[in-house]
């Protein structure tokens, strides 16, 4: 299993994904609709649409791998606030995610009135 600070480019599909999904299934939406290249240096992560489950496909040189991470009492933290459907974010963005880290805060818009 290769480290996710070893990844050139971390890509998030921000859209809901069928975890029936698999890496065939996975490599068409990565190609076709992300427009991204599968056997670059890369991690492409999807989620489910109750962000229970998260799915990261990659190339390996001899050919894709596919992890998964179900949790059980939580949610994945997911862009809600983004247009892009493609989001590029950087390995220690996802470690947080993975750790239950909401790294998307930061895009919230903040309403000064209420802070004085």
């Amino acid at each position: 299993m290769k480290s996710i600070s070893k990844f050139d480019f971390i890509y998030i599909h921000r859209r809901p994904m069928d975890m029936r999904k698999s890496i065939n299934g996975l490599s068409v939406i990565v190609d076709q609709e992300m427009k991204l290249d599968l056997k670059k240096s890369s991690l492409f992560i999807f989620c489910n649409k109750r962000r229970t489950h998260m799915k990261m496909l990659y190339f390996d040189r001899s050919g894709f791998a596919l992890w998964l991470k179900r949790l059980e009492e939580a949610k994945f933290s997911w862009p809600r606030n983004l247009e892009d459907e493609v989001i590029e974010i950087a390995s220690a963005d996802l470690e947080l995610m993975l750790e239950g880290v909401n790294i998307w805060s930061r895009f919230e818009k903040v309403n000064f009135e209420y802070l004085v």
